[in-house]
């Protein structure tokens, strides 16, 4: 008998969110890493003291505005995060911390890495700490182990205005540039009331209805994804395509695996 084809293993991981110890090993016993974006960690919502935001106006204000933004009050949220930037220069001081982030994490990007952004992420900087291992796609195709993925990277428009949100129209001629693929990935997920919820957070987060279009008509074998951090469906199938949620790997440290 001839020797066996050796498999392919593929590590997808989402929302990372600092969590740059576990970045590090994600990449262990595969031939590739997936990222799927939200690197940065502006605030997070568990554990109140982590995050730019309280680094630079105390644990108090974070637990205030995390309380408005669960309870959807989103516009009280925002007059009350403008009352605290008021005389302080806003985007100078969140690039700086932005930039201390993306220097640990891109750091620990194993190689190969392909990664697209999340919503929370600011892709003019990514191209100064990705390195040659890393390959950045939006919009974008690659082959891996004789598989094709396509990448979409960022959001849509939401009332909590992250960095990186594109029109619909914009969304959706990414998603159409990809064709065909065997693996479709995202960091939102597609329009699907289940895979949008977070149960946590007791909100629908912004799906993409034309990544749902696009999976009933070019059948993927996967649609990866993360951006609901507690959904309230982690995998569904959508006619030939599984739909997983990769996510929230701040909170899990553990890879999603591919393997064929």
């Amino acid at each position: 008998m001839g020797a066996s084809k050796r498999r392919t293993r593929v590590h997808v991981v989402s929302d990372v969110h600092g969590n740059t110890d576990a970045l590090a090993r994600a990449g262990d016993g595969a031939d590739a890493l997936v990222c799927l974006g939200d690197l940065v960690l502006f605030l997070d919502y568990a554990d109140h003291s982590r995050g730019i935001f309280p680094d630079l106006f105390g644990v108090e204000n974070a637990h205030r505005i995390v309380e408005l933004r669960t309870a959807r009050r989103f516009a009280e949220a925002r007059e009350f995060g403008r009352r605290l930037w008021d005389g302080l220069d806003r985007e100078r001081m969140i690039e700086e911390a932005v930039r201390r982030q993306y220097a640990q994490m891109f750091a620990a990007f194993p190689t190969p890495t392909y990664a697209t952004y999340g919503n929370v992420d600011i892709p003019g900087l990514w191209h100064e700490y990705a390195g040659p291992g890393t390959t950045v796609l939006d919009g974008q195709r690659v082959e891996i182990g004789g598989r094709v993925f396509g990448f979409v990277g960022g959001g849509l428009p939401s009332p909590m205005r992250t960095p990186y949100e594109v029109d619909e129209d914009e969304y959706a001629a990414k998603v159409e540039a990809l064709g065909e693929v065997d693996v479709l990935c995202s960091h939102i997920p597609p329009e699907v009331p289940e895979l949008c919820y977070d149960t946590v957070a007791r909100r629908f987060e912004r799906g993409s209805a034309a990544l749902l279009a696009a999976i009933r008509r070019t059948r993927p074998r996967h649609a990866l994804f993360g951006h609901v951090h507690q959904p309230l469906a982690r995998r569904m199938r959508i006619g030939a395509t599984e739909c997983v949620n990769v996510g929230h790997f701040a909170a899990t440290g553990r890879p999603w695996a591919l393997e064929w």
